[in-house]
């Protein structure tokens, strides 16, 4: 079993590759590796990230098949399915590090944001459900910093609602609570930037 920590090293590593340009660790379509996997997997991190086209998670950290398990929904957001697939990965392959990566000029919290101060009653029900997981993270903000501008706002409210996404999974499950106090869990959160290729992960 890879360690939190050192699955963390590997995932900075891999996005320093990234960053400098070099080609990925293994051709994504690499034969030989499609069939070392046909009798399992043992990914060594499990990345909740957004579904926006411009953050690929496996190229951003050059990794590629039976690497990582990775989930991807618009805004980062959790929820039971997205809670279950991670306990899954943990309890499964034994895989001990959680990272919430959102990115900037996020669309589904600038949507949110769109939403609270100009409310769409024709908004599709399945798009709200999304819009209303991100609006607890983003309404304190707007409430306490009136004065802010637009790109102010939505680059705080983008790493809010990463930490809360974070905060959901350590406490809304109670196996992956008592994977992190007894087992080695760990669940961070971290920003991809689009214009440089990096990311950034939280002490917190």
């Amino acid at each position: 079993m890879i360690s939190a920590t050192e699955a963390l090293e590997r995932l900075r590593a891999g996005n320093s590759r990234f960053v400098s340009g070099g080609q990925l660790m293994e051709s994504l379509a690499n034969p030989a590796r499609r069939n070392e996997l046909t009798t399992g997997q043992e990914p060594f991190a499990v990345i909740l990230g957004c579904s926006d086209s411009r953050v690929p998670v496996e190229i951003i950290f050059d990794f590629s098949l039976g690497h990582l398990f990775v989930i991807r929904v618009a805004g980062n957001v959790v929820a039971p399915s997205q809670i279950g697939s991670i306990e899954f990965a943990a309890e499964q392959f034994d895989t001990r590090l959680v990272v919430v990566m959102g990115h900037d000029d996020c669309g589904a919290v600038s949507t949110t944001i769109g939403e609270l101060k100009r409310p769409t009653e024709s908004r599709s029900p399945n798009l709200s459900a999304i819009v209303d997981r991100i609006r607890p993270a983003v309404e304190p903000l707007m409430a306490t910093e009136t004065e802010m501008k637009d790109a102010a706002l939505l680059d705080q409210a983008i790493r809010a609602n990463i930490r809360a996404s974070v905060n959901h999974l350590r406490h809304g499950s109670e196996i992956l609570e008592t994977l992190v106090r007894d087992d080695g869990l760990l669940v961070v959160g971290a920003e991809y930037s689009l214009e440089t290729g990096t990311v950034e992960f939280f002490d917190d």
